[in-house]
């Protein structure tokens, strides 16, 4: 350095998610003059929808209520490009509240949907049922009887109650015996090959 110049300042280090913050979009994009409030104006619809779209790929869990009488009922929730749908048919007792969870891993490779009775065991008498995975394929499945709950355990179903497609868990006709409280399903997502 030659005498007499001013030194340089370090640049700062900005890691990843510093960048992707909006306290760093607004320091970035905070107009200083009104040519730069255009930009401004265009920058932060950008941002939130960026946000937005990020928020969607979330988990998500959503309550609904498995309704008995002997119709067939289904209930669907997407997440990005998959979707998990359950049908079924019920009867006996009173509509119960059940939950369907859905995620994608974090690398994009798994897509998980589980549905369940939150208070553990189903008092309803199920006729069928299945689970439905669309945008990608079925690698593990099981049917509970009864779910965990309160020091209970889950109570899987017998094999030969329930069977397993590339992109369905359903009852089997003639060995499902009726009981259902918890469904999980482990589906890989399509990766593009090079």
């Amino acid at each position: 350095m030659a005498a007499g110049a001013p030194a340089e300042r370090p640049r700062p280090i900005l890691t990843p998610p510093a960048r992707r913050s909006l306290g760093f979009l607004y320091k970035m994009a905070a107009p200083s003059g009104r040519s730069d409030r255009r930009l401004w104006a265009a920058l932060v619809p950008a941002a939130l929808l960026c946000l937005a779209a990020r928020a969607a790929e979330e988990p998500s869990t959503a309550d609904f209520d498995v309704r008995p009488g002997g119709e067939v009922h289904s209930f669907s929730r997407s997440l990005g490009d998959y979707t998990c749908t359950f049908t079924y048919s019920a009867q006996g007792g009173t509509n119960e509240q059940w939950q369907m969870n859905i995620g994608v891993s974090e690398d994009n490779l798994l897509f998980s949907c589980s549905v369940w009775r939150p208070q553990g065991k189903s008092y309803l008498f199920f006729t069928q049922f299945k689970a439905e995975v669309k945008g990608a394929n079925i690698e593990y499945a099981m049917a509970y009887s009864q779910a965990a709950v309160g020091g209970q355990s889950d109570i899987p179903l017998k094999q030969e109650e329930f069977e397993i497609t590339e992109t369905t868990v359903s009852h089997r006709e003639g060995k499902f015996r009726f009981e259902l409280s918890k469904l999980m399903i482990v589906a890989k997502t399509p990766r593009d090959e090079l």
